[in-house]
């Protein structure tokens, strides 16, 4: 198939229409793979999950997906891969507990761009270990979509693994590439995927990693797990979950003087961004009702470990930029 999106390409925007995509790549997949193994490296994002729920449907557990826990995912999604795919879908997955090991890997490292291509490159590290160990791999799945040709080239950079070495010689399955992102959930929704996976926010590559801004600490960073999801919580109980573009909250390297309990602390703050946008390049501040953000504030003061204080970042981009790092 061609990189280029056809000019009478229908866009899919129904139901119907999905059904019609699935059933034309179900068809080109074991058109391509044959009796060929596929392997996947599954994050759990939007793309790779569309692809992964394609590949079932055609070739079962011919598909080999590895869903790599590096310790920078936000709380529960690891556990909702293996929900959705294994225990629901009845995938072939398999399941790393890398977490250590990227975090070793992090210890001190405050830098930004050292801190990515550190993720980056032990990602691609562990997920070469992991395709090695399996026998009869000839094709590697990817969540390319047409945004990423556009703008990235044929491989997406972001899912780190357009680094594997070149004698594994796997073969390039694309099912979605010449998609948009509302079309891919579209998909996503007839093939069954839950909600919180087909709507699931924009998330970076290094995940975490660029929010727990600094040198990473676990407890930091766990922290910044459980601030994350009570922002979720309140959100999705406010409506809220389908109306921002993209919330979530950040813990600077930094401590600030507090009360608790009537006793001096030296805590951390957390900083809540939310923004709506249409292409990322700009993005405008969700004016979040005072009630809303004077009960998430109490909720983390109260139920984070480590946190004194809640900030909210009113900086439109530009010139602030959506993420902080």
């Amino acid at each position: 198939m061609s990189n280029k999106r056809p000019d009478d390409m229908i866009r899919i925007t129904t139901p119907e229409l999905a059904e019609a995509f699935i059933e034309e790549q179900i068809a080109a997949i074991r058109e391509q793979v044959k009796d060929g193994k596929v392997l996947l490296a599954l994050s759990g994002g939007v793309d790779s999950s569309v692809v992964a729920a394609l590949l079932i449907r055609a070739i079962g557990e011919r598909l080999v997906c590895v869903h790599v826990n590096h310790g920078l995912l936000r709380k529960g999604e690891p556990e909702q891969v293996i929900e959705v795919f294994r225990n629901q879908l009845g995938a072939n997955l398999v399941y790393v507990d890398a977490v250590d090991r990227f975090l070793d890997k992090l210890a001190g490292v405050a830098e930004p761009e050292k801190k990515r291509k550190i993720i980056g490159a032990e990602f691609i590290r562990v997920f070469e270990e992991e395709a090695r160990k399996l026998d009869g791999i000839g094709f590697l799945a990817q969540g390319t979509i047409y945004p990423d040709i556009l703008e990235s080239g044929p491989v997406k950079a972001h899912h780190n693994v357009g680094g594997l070495p070149d004698d594994l010689q796997f073969e390039l399955v694309e099912p979605v590439k010449l998609l948009f992102k509302d079309e891919v959930r579209v998909v996503g929704k007839a093939l069954g995927l839950p909600d919180s996976m087909v709507y699931r926010q924009p998330f970076p590559g290094p995940g975490l990693g660029v929010r727990c801004t600094g040198a990473i600490t676990c407890d930091r960073l766990e922290a910044l797990r459980e601030a994350d999801a009570i922002l979720r919580e309140e959100f999705a109980a406010a409506g809220l979950a389908g109306k921002v573009w993209q919330y979530f909250t950040i813990i600077p390297d930094f401590k600030t003087v507090g009360v608790k309990e009537g006793l001096r602390s030296f805590e951390w703050p957390v900083v809540i961004r939310a923004v709506n946008t249409r292409d990322a390049m700009t993005a405008e501040i969700e004016q979040i009702p005072y009630p809303l953000l004077a009960r998430i504030t109490g909720r983390i003061t109260k139920e984070v470990r480590g946190v004194n204080r809640v900030l909210y970042d009113v900086t439109p981009k530009p010139t602030g930029t959506i993420e902080w790092e």
